[in-house]
């Protein structure tokens, strides 16, 4: 019960809540601690109660609180303190922003803030946590929340999304060129998988839209894969060929440690070439069910680039010297690679293939030409997303022309 007099010239009395019969360990702190909050740090409140104990029940309390505590004959005056100076850690003392501000988010997140809500005050003494990725510009891009939107909305159930019954049969060359395409395509995912992922353990949960866009593009991966052995198996093959020079291509996405560089070579180059790719596919897969999957996917892998080009434009804004370690970094990789073969040739055969649709001189000279047309496609649209984040032509064509033979 509370009740709160007014003495004459508006001068106020302190407000009284008397807990009756209702114990500390019963819930009546709820009572006190709304009282509480109804008056500025430095005002004060009195309580009175009858349970026995419940003096000791509110010391204990009020030490713990760190609110000020003096008994007297009408009850126990409590002088509210600022839980931010003592027992709690308010926002801005932790080098966050502004918590009035909504969604604020700080350039620098403080491993004393742990696995709080943005926003949150941490009590003192919650333990810190080591997240590498802490720092606004290494990771954030201001449409992140609503790229991450755009995802869930556009989320497919590869059960109901494909007609996995429709109606095809291929000859059995043809069939094995599409078992060939569809091992490619599952280990560039397994890489596209694991490259967010591992960047996801590491990013501080202060940035959580950029966490979510991170988490869903794993997801997408995860049902990519699943797509790709399912098509794959549907007429009984298995896996075929995967080459060392496809794997070490891939390895150099996994050991680049930098989050916006890996970004840069996985999906403004790797992806974003992955996009053509699963576009030529969708125009020339001989059957509905491999073109139903390509279209899908490309629709993904077009949010990643999105997200990868968005964070680095952001970042290159900021740091217009960033573009030399880009850049240095499709120079390296293009070293590192220069013993190994490239593209599975089998890939690249079973390309033509597909375009071709069968086996006659006519047919493959115009399944070649497609492949061709595919290349020419890829290296331009990364030209284009180069000269986006502000590269010189000159220096974009060159670097569009480093890019891993193994598309990805």
């Amino acid at each position: 019960m509370m009740k709160n007099f007014m003495m004459q010239k508006e001068i106020f009395l302190p407000l009284i809540i008397d807990i009756e019969d209702l114990g500390l360990d019963a819930g009546a702190h709820l009572l006190i601690k709304h009282g509480l909050a109804s008056v500025p740090v430095g005002g004060e409140i009195v309580v009175s109660g009858r349970v026995p104990g419940w003096e000791a029940q509110l010391s204990a309390w009020c030490r713990a609180q760190g609110h000020a505590l003096a008994f007297a004959a009408d009850g126990a005056h409590i002088t509210r303190s600022d839980i931010h100076a003592g027992r709690w850690r308010g926002a801005t003392q932790t080098g966050h922003a502004d918590p009035q501000q909504h969604g604020a988010v700080h350039e620098h997140s403080l491993p004393c803030y742990g696995l709080a809500a943005r926003g949150a005050t941490v009590e003192a003494g919650a333990p810190e946590y080591a997240f590498r990725l802490d720092k606004k510009h290494e990771v954030w891009t201001d449409n992140a929340a609503d790229l991450y939107a755009q995802a869930v909305a556009a989320q497919w159930d590869p059960e109901q999304a494909i007609d996995w019954h429709a109606p095809f049969d291929l000859p059995a060359e043809v069939e094995d060129a599409v078992a060939q395409v569809m091992t490619y395509m599952i280990e560039n995912e397994n890489a596209a998988l694991v490259v967010p992922a591992r960047f996801l353990g590491q990013l501080h949960p202060h940035f959580r839209e950029v966490q979510a866009v991170l988490a869903i593009q794993v997801a997408d991966e995860a049902r990519h894969i699943e797509v790709f052995t399912r098509r794959l198996r549907m007429r009984g093959r298995e896996p075929a060929l995967s080459t060392a020079g496809g794997q070490a291509s891939l390895k150099t996405l996994l050991d680049e440690a930098d989050f916006s560089v890996a970004g840069f070579l996985l999906s403004v180059l790797g992806e974003g070439t992955f996009v053509s790719l699963l576009n030529f596919l969708h125009e020339h897969a001989p059957d509905p069910v491999t073109r139903q999957i390509a279209r899908l996917a490309s629709r993904d892998e077009a949010r990643h680039v999105a997200f990868g080009m968005a964070h680095l434009l952001r970042r290159l804004e900021r740091e217009p010297e960033f573009r030399t370690r880009l850049a240095n970094a499709v120079e390296a990789r293009n070293d590192a690679l220069s013993g190994t073969s490239g593209l599975n040739e089998e890939v690249f055969d079973a390309l033509i293939l597909l375009a071709a649709g069968e086996f006659t001189p006519a047919a493959i000279a115009i399944g070649y030409a497609r492949v061709q047309a595919l290349m020419i496609d890829m290296a331009e649209g990364r030209l284009g997303r180069l000269l986006r984040l502000g590269f010189e032509e000159k220096t974009a064509r060159r670097l569009a022309a480093l890019h891993t033979r193994n598309f990805m």
